[in-house]
């Protein structure tokens, strides 16, 4: 199985859209997968076909065979329009859509969703070629490496369950690799990053995901300030617990006492006596 062009899916799509089941003009399902279209060898997913409530029943179906591959589990009543898969394989990955049946009538395909099981083969190593903190508006060049010979690296972002580039690898240093370019970077583009690879006979069998590579945009609420140095050297404030500060207080409050019993035991003694080498003032020598 090769890659599929848009082009030859979207074609595809329309074709078997229009035979199957005489459709109407019902508008198309939400397809959703659960906990998401990626997923790691022998992990369990769930898929769903979200209509309205006036649904009579729902159909998930792999793109390109008219008929479910289970009838029994993927045509049901009212609100049972979810699909478990409790193991992903191999079999299982592909692209999926679905339908649903109100008045008699099918409505329109969902848009396909991408079922793709990782962790087949080795990971490949995810760099960034600019460092891992860049400023908004620059080129970054993120370097996808393998020593296996994969047909196509894959980029996704963590926090989006989807494909943001697909490309063809190029032969390096006895193995594999491609650069992913981000350009002009913006805060938006800030998260991490991982790479798979994958070969075109098994375009949704991927590869195991390279380790997480985390892009910071310098002026974001995550990143350091275009304004600010990366690297503070200036001294932190000490902001005193409310336990230390009653401590010191009453080590305040015994110091004032002891110094009030010091001055009153002072004053009852008269106060320190004055010595002088001078003679009394009557025996001054008034001569001179």
């Amino acid at each position: 199985m090769s890659m599929v062009p848009p082009s030859l899916l979207c074609l595809g799509l329309c074709l078997s859209q229009s035979t199957w089941a005489q459709k109407g003009n019902l508008p198309p399902p939400l397809m959703t997968a659960l906990p998401g279209s990626t997923v790691p060898a022998k992990s369990p997913v769930t898929l769903l076909c979200q209509g309205p409530k006036q649904a009579e029943r729902y159909r998930i179906s792999r793109v390109g065979s008219p008929e479910p591959m289970d009838k029994e589990e993927q045509i049901t009543s009212r609100k049972t329009n979810a699909l478990s898969i409790a193991e992903m394989t191999f079999d299982k990955t592909g692209l999926y859509h679905c339908s649903y049946q109100r008045g008699g009538h099918w409505s329109q395909f969902s848009d396909p969703l991408q079922l793709v099981m990782t962790g087949a083969y080795s990971k490949p190593s995810l760099s960034s070629m600019a460092g891992t903190v860049v400023a908004p508006g620059e080129t970054v060049k993120l370097q996808c490496v393998s020593k296996i010979n994969y047909d196509v690296f894959i980029l996704t972002k963590e926090d989006g369950d989807h494909v943001t580039q697909n490309q063809s690898s190029v032969p390096n240093d006895g193995g594999r690799q491609t650069i992913f370019l981000l350009n002009p970077v913006s805060s938006t583009q800030a998260g991490t990053y991982r790479c798979y690879g994958t070969f075109h006979n098994d375009p949704y069998v991927w590869s195991q995901p390279s380790d997480p590579l985390q892009l910071q945009v310098e002026g974001t609420t995550d990143s350091p300030s275009l304004t600010q140095p990366r690297h503070s050297t200036a001294p932190t404030a000490w902001h005193p617990s409310v336990e230390t500060q009653v401590r010191l207080s009453l080590a305040a409050l015994l110091l004032l006492v002891m110094v009030v019993l010091l001055a009153e035991a002072w004053c009852s003694q008269g106060g320190p006596s004055v010595k002088s080498d001078e003679p009394p003032p009557q025996w001054t020598d008034k001569r001179r």
